[in-house]
């Protein structure tokens, strides 16, 4: 990426014209009301809805400041902000998440939020999520969406097999073994794990083993493969083949192909996305009786690290004063419960999962899920330089050739640090 600097240099030499056209999409300096260009990927009809209502409001309440949604997808979205940065056309106000900006910020194409984040938004926002969006000891966005790895189950077989649903704030992961033994049978198993891509549910559990696979941040980072890093992925071996109580089948399938063999009566039970609880509630067959179990815990309990979405500020915009002021009212506790109801998502502040949970209740399992909450946390791989480049190249393959039994864990941790060194040197 360039700098912002060449990028600011270039304008300085153009005509005046030419100036006004190098800011971040925004009216720039004359008469008439500010307009901030704010694109968003939201791209589910009610998320959506709830992303225009809250703009909708903000511009009836604030006419000198007019916010426009320019709508973007998810898909090849980091290199068209590349694109973006690099050709100063990016927007004013940016939509990402926390591992996708952190390379941004580091380059010096967001705006540092710190001034403008209010004392009420700071305490309200748990410190390990906080940490996500802080780079360099400066905020370079706000969290708006979180979502955990929770465990939905078909609470009729597991009545069946005479199992004691668990109710306490948390469940063991021995607890999910033995549930999963005791359901599986008949042709039938107890837990079905879309595993196709492991890497991120592996590290995003990882903590409650007290893993942590990278230590330091950018250029100057060494990873660590030892027992609390390998300790998950030999326990899902060790219930694949040693119970067989895994069916196989899931072990190479997406999270969403395997929700077919839980709603068929196959699998009593799936890890999934927390998000999920919206697509089962939408799409299970009518009778299913399912629910969410507590939250998983390790031996340094139940922490789990994550990446939020994101809302920055482009440093180039003419009006980055504006645009967290935008960014204030959009994190709003009524604004974020609203934003996390649309995306069966959990809000990162305590004052919105509150709001939701009074709203929500029990239904499809929302306790439970907004519960979790308060156990995610920052992951150290959000600010290492190449993750992303082990993550495709290195640790999925590896974490694959493990389920697929053809390593052992000491071959496993050889090439997931080796593969590390290779990319890092």
């Amino acid at each position: 990426m360039k700098s912002p600097r060449t990028l600011l240099t270039a304008c300085a030499l153009t005509t005046g014209l030419l100036l006004t056209a190098c800011g971040g999409g925004g009216e720039g300096g004359g008469s008439g009301p500010v307009t901030l260009t704010f694109q968003s990927l939201s791209d589910q009809p009610a998320a959506i809805e709830a992303t225009q209502k809250i703009v909708d409001e903000w511009n009836r309440e604030h006419p000198d400041v007019r916010v426009e949604i320019v709508p973007a997808g998810w898909d090849g979205i980091y290199d068209k902000l590349i694109t973006q940065f690099n050709g100063g056309s990016a927007p004013d106000i940016v939509h990402y998440e926390a591992a996708g900006i952190v390379p941004f910020a580091k380059d010096g194409y967001l705006a540092d939020l710190t001034p403008y984040l209010s004392e009420e938004t700071r305490a309200d926002i748990p410190e390990g999520i906080l940490d996500t969006v802080t780079v360099d000891g400066k905020v370079i966005g706000y969290p708006t969406e979180l979502q955990s790895y929770m465990v939905f189950a078909n609470k009729t077989m597991l009545e069946d097999a005479g199992v004691e649903i668990p109710a306490g704030p948390t469940m063991t992961w021995q607890q999910l073994r033995d549930i999963a033994k005791a359901t599986t049978g008949d042709g039938r198993y107890g837990l079905g794990w879309g595993l196709s891509s492991p890497t991120a549910a592996f590290l995003a559990l990882a903590p409650g083993f007290g893993g942590q696979y990278f230590e330091g941040t950018g250029d100057s980072t060494s990873i660590t493969v030892g027992e609390a890093e390998t300790a998950l992925p030999e326990l899902v071996h060790a219930m694949a083949y040693e119970d067989e109580s895994i069916m196989p089948v899931t072990l190479t399938q997406s999270g969403s192909k395997t929700l077919a063999p839980f709603y068929e009566g196959q699998i009593a039970m799936t890890v999934q996305g927390s998000y999920q609880a919206a697509n089962i509630a939408q799409d299970a067959p009518e009778g299913l009786d399912w629910i969410v179990l507590p939250p998983l815990a390790g031996p340094e309990g139940a922490a789990q690290a994550t990446s939020p979405q994101t809302l920055s500020v482009n440093v180039d915009s003419e009006h980055v004063e504006e645009s967290a002021e935008f960014l204030e009212f959009f994190t709003s506790t009524e604004n974020l419960a609203a934003i996390n109801e649309a995306d069966a998502l959990i809000p990162p502040t305590r004052s919105a999962r509150e709001a939701l949970a009074d709203k929500l209740g029990s239904q499809h399992g929302w306790d439970v899920i907004l519960s979790s909450g308060e156990h995610l946390t920052s992951a150290p791989y959000l600010f290492v330089d190449k993750y992303a480049q082990w993550k495709d190249t290195v640790a999925t393959p590896a974490f694959q050739r493990f389920l697929g039994r053809e390593t052992d864990a000491t071959g496993l941790a050889r090439e997931l640090q080796d593969g590390w060194k290779s990319i890092a040197n």
